[in-house]
């Protein structure tokens, strides 16, 4: 399980409590939008961390305690934000500075604004002048990124249930655009549809079929 680890070292070396921890969702996913969560957790308040102890990494966590904690979340922290990134402008940009962006977007979104940032995987959002820390596997290390990770995932989640309803061809709420072979078979019916990433290859090669 997370635990509070490194905001504890980061708090001792930089004397704050102004730490968000950042993750993003759907990454992989060869439809729907990128989507990035900053969490700021009260890490001088462990009566309030104690409500947290079930949060993990969102990949290890089932759909309804995702959910569930995603409140627990909202009314725990003190500053959340989310900031999505559209499949058209994922293809523009590129799904590493797309992804960039989201996040960027999202700690830009935090108030207060945090005084240090603990960042899942080797991504670093040189944009921002902020302190920050990228930590590989940080939603399953750190208490702050896992919280950041769960927010992406519901938050994405529902987007693409919504989007289901709109493309029903394509089972959307089931797979959440995620490369399944249910997925790519439908693609290849009927084609991609406008919320496919039209540059990633599964989508790309079914247009060159």
């Amino acid at each position: 399980m997370p635990t509070i680890e490194f905001e504890l070292s980061i708090r001792e070396e930089f004397g704050t409590f102004l730490i968000a921890g950042i993750d993003e969702a759907g990454r992989g996913a060869i439809a729907g939008p990128v989507v990035a969560a900053a969490v700021i957790l009260p890490l001088n308040q462990p009566g309030k961390l104690e409500l947290l102890d079930a949060v993990n990494d969102s990949k290890q966590v089932s759909p309804k305690q995702r959910e569930e904690l995603f409140k627990i979340i909202l009314s725990t922290a003190i500053a959340t934000s989310v900031a999505a990134i559209s499949a058209p402008q994922i293809d523009e940009l590129g799904i590493i500075p797309a992804n960039a962006m989201a996040m960027t977007t999202a700690v830009n979104m935090l108030n207060p604004i945090p005084e240090f940032l603990l960042i899942d995987g080797r991504m670093r959002l040189r944009k921002l002048s902020i302190h920050q820390k990228s930590i590989i596997r940080g939603d399953s290390l750190s208490l702050s990124i896992a919280a950041a990770s769960i927010l992406a995932k519901v938050t994405r989640d529902r987007h693409m249930v919504e989007m289901n309803a709109i493309y029903p061809d394509y089972n959307f709420s089931s797979h959440k655009g995620y490369c399944t072979p249910g997925h790519q078979a439908e693609v290849g019916k009927v084609g991609p549809c406008p919320i496919h990433r039209y540059s990633f290859a599964p989508i790309r090669q079914t247009l060159l079929d």
